[in-house]
């Protein structure tokens, strides 16, 4: 599989790792950015888009990330905390009336972007019509109740925290979240990054390759199949209706290099701009809650909308925040390197054995810039 693009001298083992994926991970097609001190010292991209149809991976290929679009998303928040348009302690109902239902009027901003606002399932399932019509989906938010008391304990909102999130963006705004995202941070930066990809960007997205998803045997009432789900059939994301859609914890489509880009003008000027200033994003990650996760059954730690590593992960540093999605994409920045990393592929790995394709990826470029 031939590779693309360049890696400075001193980030070559970056591109060593990039290969080594290839030969021992079976990538399909895949692409990784790195950002040092706010400019590329690595963009690599190799293998097929669609390997059915025979399309290669370009620079320019938008894969979607699953839930590292809940990173993105936070940022759009945090832009509207920024300007004191949206305060974090508020209750989301101060902007949306309605989430004030079974209970949750007291539950402020803060804790939907720790994950701790108890509303991490619906008790009904949604189809993909709701999910992609938006007011439905709302509309059973607002009137879920809780799934534990609020602000008690932390629960992976795998879902919910994007159309809460979303919604908030959208009283607030006036805008969806794919058009706040595109007018605010994509295009002044220069970002090919959508939640919700138009028709006319569809034919350059990657193909997801993954296994059929085995549901039999699972309890479709229990709060963790609920979360993890949330609809009634699993969404196929290479759909082009749902990856036009809003789906804003886990239907983002972007290009390795606008994902390290954005983190990069997350933890610093990139062309003489940044996204945030540096005290709304010292607060935007700031640890918000750590330990076991009643969803996913895991130690996990959250600051406001952005997840943190774990002291058991192999490209831990304690400044470090970010986002993985399922299957292995990857976005980060550490303002204390300057790193900013950003890493999406089209094969979803069903092994139960740790997905080392980012993991090592990311090791090599924080060696490198040691």
């Amino acid at each position: 599989m031939e590779i693309h693009g360049f890696a400075e001298p001193r980030f070559t083992a970056v591109r060593e790792a990039f290969a080594g994926n290839i030969d021992r991970y079976g990538e399909i097609g895949a692409a990784v950015c790195v950002y040092y001190h706010g400019r590329p010292v690595v963009d690599l991209w190799a293998g097929m888009a669609d390997p059915d149809a025979g399309r290669p991976w370009r620079r320019d290929t938008p894969q979607v990330v699953f839930s590292a679009t809940k990173g993105v998303v936070a940022a759009c928040a945090h832009l509207l905390v920024q300007r004191g348009d949206l305060d974090l302690d508020a209750p989301v109902a101060r902007y949306w009336p309605e989430f004030a239902a079974a209970g949750k009027d007291r539950i402020p901003v803060r804790w939907v972007l720790s994950h701790r606002s108890g509303v991490a399932a619906l008790d009904r399932p949604l189809s993909s019509a709701e999910v992609t019509a938006w007011d439905p989906v709302t509309k059973a938010v607002a009137a879920q109740a809780p799934a534990w008391e609020p602000g008690t304990a932390h629960g992976y909102h795998a879902f919910t925290y994007g159309w809460i999130v979303g919604e908030l963006v959208r009283r607030v705004s006036g805008r969806g979240i794919g058009t706040f995202l595109r007018e605010e941070i994509a295009d002044p930066f220069g970002l090919d990054v959508w939640i919700g990809l138009p028709d006319d960007e569809q034919h350059r997205a990657s193909r997801i390759v993954a296994p059929p998803l085995d549901l039999s045997g699972l309890d479709r009432s229990s709060l963790v199949v609920r979360a993890l789900l949330s609809t009634d059939e699993p969404l196929d994301l290479n759909r082009p209706d749902l990856r036009a859609a809003e789906i804003p914890a886990v239907n983002a489509a972007c290009t390795a290099h606008a994902l390290a880009r954005f983190y990069a003008a997350l933890a610093g000027p990139v062309d003489g701009r940044r996204i945030l200033d540096p005290a709304t994003l010292a607060a935007a990650t700031a640890e918000q809650a750590a330990g076991v996760d009643r969803i996913l059954g895991t130690p996990t730690r959250w600051a406001l909308g952005f997840g943190l590593p774990t002291p058991d992960v192999p490209w831990f540093t304690p400044t470090l925040f970010g986002h993985a999605g399922h299957g292995g994409s990857l976005g980060f920045a550490d303002p204390a390197s300057g790193l900013a990393f950003g890493y999406v592929m089209n094969r979803i790995h069903s092994t139960v054995e740790p997905d080392r394709r980012a993991s090592d990826l990311a090791v090599a470029a924080q060696a490198a810039a040691r």
